[in-house]
């Protein structure tokens, strides 16, 4: 398995006190890695030290599966905490500098990252007069700017409004589907984090204490679309076609889809198509949220919880 990320019991102290604590993770190559923790965990340090920005006081890490780490960093984008970006300049000379700076000689990199993260349109308006939700997608355009193939954002979602929100998660689906961009996430709005991580990782008090996939979160909070239908056989039948094995009947007339919940909708338009008749259709089980809520209640000396990331 290629991972892009892989730390070694990463620590940072200050004092007498471990901010990150023997941390160990695994970024699987083309992975969305959803960060999870409390205000004070260790999210932010633990990102600075992957990223150079902060020395680690003990442990290790590679990147790209190298120990040459100065070089391997040339190939990470980074937005964490505030945008490094001038108050008193657009976005596009904010980004022309870092251009000149960065020695790329394409003049139309500007406009392709304006273009990718929606700032096109913001013309002559000075970065200080930004909404925060442009703020972000400035930040992000300067992230990509040497087209990393490893992106780390840091709470990329705080202070926006539901459309910023939305629109921070399509841009984010977008570079990792379509620029196969792997990414580092860390985010306290878990329902949208739940929409677009493909592993997670969480951290109590500076310790890593699980990694798991999506399908594996699914199982443990029992996820599942809860179908309540007429003629069963009909609906057996529709979600074959539609290539959905994992599913039980626990009861006659009772359906558990356990696989493509983010397109439930999609599924239930299928079965209708299909003549099947819909007396009831619901997620079922616990969030991401209770999960992470149920854990790091009930975690006190455990070190880490790792599954398969597959």
């Amino acid at each position: 398995m290629e991972y892009v990320l892989q730390t070694d019991a990463l620590t940072k102290r200050y004092g007498q006190d471990n901010v990150v604590d023997e941390v160990s993770m695994h970024v699987k190559k083309g992975s969305i890695y959803g960060f999870i923790g409390k205000n004070g965990a260790g999210k932010t340090t633990f990102m600075r030290m992957v990223a150079g920005l902060a020395a680690p006081t003990a442990g290790g890490m590679t990147l790209f599966g190298s120990g040459e780490l100065e070089r391997a960093r040339r190939r990470i984008g980074t937005l964490i905490e505030e945008p490094g970006a001038y108050g008193g300049m657009t976005a596009r000379e904010n980004l022309e500098v870092l251009r000149r700076s960065f020695g790329i000689t394409e003049k139309k990199r500007v406009e392709e990252m304006l273009a990718l993260t929606g700032l096109l349109d913001s013309g002559r308006k000075k970065v200080k007069n930004f909404s925060m939700g442009m703020r972000q997608r400035l930040g992000i355009a300067i992230a990509l700017m040497r087209n990393p193939d490893f992106l780390i954002l840091d709470e990329p979602m705080n202070g926006l409004d539901p459309a910023g929100i939305r629109e921070m998660r399509e841009l984010i689906l977008k570079l990792n589907r379509e620029k196969q961009i792997t990414v580092l996430i860390s985010s306290h709005i878990l329902d949208e984090l739940s929409r677009i991580a493909t592993h997670y990782g969480i951290i109590r008090g500076g310790r890593l204490i699980e990694e798991l996939g999506a399908t594996d979160l699914e199982k443990r909070c029992h996820r599942c679309l809860k179908l309540v239908v007429e003629h069963p056989e009909k609906a057996a039948a529709a979600l074959e076609e539609l290539s959905i094995q994992n599913y039980d009947v626990p009861e006659s007339g009772v359906f558990r889809v356990f696989e493509r919940l983010e397109d439930t909708a999609g599924i239930n338009e299928a079965l209708v198509r299909k003549g099947v008749s819909l007396k009831e259709s619901y997620l079922a089980g616990q969030d991401l949220e209770g999960y992470f809520m149920e854990l790091v209640g009930k975690t006190t000396d455990v070190r880490l919880r790792q599954t398969s990331l597959c």
